[in-house]
């Protein structure tokens, strides 16, 4: 990795420089239940949220947030700024994510979307396998529910 930038864990400081990142590259946001309170919560019961900086500017480049939910790590906002892209740092979070996961002793499982051709290849590569024909869903609105 080039000098200027480095790997270090999130601090509670770092959450609107974090929400960019998340903005530009469609990884996060309120609509999807992200803010600094969720993150510190997960952080609390053990998960881990790992940022890349440029140090000369103070930018956020890239981010791996990993959740644990008492059986395994599930590595969510995954990503690195456009500008940023074709440099390695990609690898890099995943292979920093995969350490966790490995220091901890469990299973890793992440989601992406199946034209993210670029991601899928890296995750191959470090040595995450197709899960099988699982379709994901979701409620993001809960107030929308009605029994």
């Amino acid at each position: 990795m080039e000098k200027q930038f480095i790997v270090r864990d999130y601090t509670n400081d770092d959450f609107e420089k974090l929400n960019l990142l998340w903005k530009e590259t469609g990884l996060g946001g309120s609509q999807r239940g992200d803010n600094a309170q969720i993150i510190d919560d997960s952080l609390k019961i053990g998960g881990k949220l790992i940022l890349i900086e440029n140090k000369k500017t103070g930018e956020i480049i890239g981010s791996s947030w990993m959740t644990f939910d008492g059986r395994r790590i599930h590595l969510h906002h995954i990503g690195v700024l456009p500008t940023y892209q074709n440099r390695g740092f990609g690898k890099l979070l995943t292979t920093e994510s995969l350490r966790f996961a490995k220091e901890k002793g469990y299973q890793i499982k992440l989601e992406v979307h199946q034209a993210n051709k670029k991601a899928i290849e890296i995750y191959k590569k470090l040595g995450f396998t197709f899960l099988g024909d699982y379709d994901v869903y979701i409620v993001r609105d809960l107030d929308t529910i009605q029994f």
